[in-house]
């Protein structure tokens, strides 16, 4: 659990390769994004503030700004980003990719409320009703 953890905390799931299409619980979604950019904040924000306590640095606020900015903002954004070119790929791959059921947002199915990957079909192919306009977003 503390791998998993830390493994959220330094988005390193892209980077060894874990994320990909073919796990049946996707690592990365919106929510370890947002989970792992909050955490970060927390961290920053004692940190910064024990050192601006110690030293009395209050006038380097800007320090702070530039930290979140360089270790939230960037790696969230990154992390976003890979996010969504996996999400295309899965739609482009599968047949739930078609499917007005599919939640692009969550990697999930709303019919079964289970994830979906490349190697599972939630529905084997059953309950597949096609995108149509209106649906698009």
């Amino acid at each position: 659990m503390l791998d998993h953890l830390v493994d959220l905390i330094l988005f390193r799931y892209t980077n060894q390769g874990k994320d990909d299409n073919t796990n049946p619980t996707p690592y990365i979604t919106m929510g370890s994004i947002v989970w792992g950019g909050l955490v970060r904040i927390g961290i920053i924000m004692v940190v910064t503030w024990a050192v601006v306590e110690y030293f009395e640095l209050r006038d380097y606020w800007m320090i702070p700004l530039l930290l979140i900015v360089a270790f939230v903002i960037y790696p969230a954004s990154r992390q976003y980003y890979h996010f969504t070119n996996r999400i295309e790929v899965m739609q482009e791959e599968t047949l739930c990719g078609s499917c007005k059921h599919f939640d692009p947002t969550s990697q999930l199915c709303r019919v079964y409320d289970e994830h979906v990957s490349t190697t599972y079909i939630p529905c084997e192919g059953d309950s597949w009703e096609p995108l149509t306009y209106e649906d698009n977003p």
